[in-house]
């Protein structure tokens, strides 16, 4: 069972279920785009926020994080919208500039040009030294010796 309320409000009725309801439940929820988003009253308010959400928007775009970058340029496209067409002309000449960037993501055109990057340059052949292998120290011939054992500390177990 799966407790779910419509309301905020605690004191509000509460339905238990299964969750067999969730799919019709997620049919009737859209996506929500940044249109639906609430706009400043005031025009410098409007274009700060125009600015802030062309920021965003550039940011999610180089970093391919494309749902962002989808909502970002819906709620600069309502911003730019709410504003008289004289005002803030830069700033939609930059959301212009990022909608055609947004548009050509999948493009076949953008995977050749990330294709075509040039070949990290090769360094110069260098002249492999041939390693020479130490010669081995010649062998002493030490003849035939005896650790003494008891010199050491070890005596026999066998003595007492």
């Amino acid at each position: 069972m799966v407790r779910r309320s419509q309301s905020s409000n605690p004191r509000s009725v509460v339905v238990l279920t299964s969750g067999a309801d969730w799919g019709t439940r997620a049919a009737g929820q859209r996506r929500s785009s940044g249109a639906e988003s609430p706009i400043p009253r005031r025009q410098p308010a409007k274009i700060k926020a125009l600015q802030q959400t062309i920021g965003i928007a550039r940011t999610a775009i180089n970093n391919k994080r494309w749902h962002q970058a989808r909502y970002a340029l819906s709620r600069a496209r309502a911003l730019a919208n709410a504003l008289p067409g004289n005002v803030a002309v830069q700033e939609r000449e930059h959301l212009s500039a990022l909608r055609k960037k947004y548009a050509a993501r999948n493009t076949p055109a953008t995977k050749n040009a990330k294709q075509a990057k040039p070949a990290p340059a090769r360094r110069t052949k260098v002249k492999k030294r041939t390693t020479q292998k130490p010669k081995p120290a010649p062998v002493r011939e030490l003849g035939d010796r005896f650790i003494s054992r008891a010199a050491l500390g070890y005596e026999p177990t066998d003595k007492a």
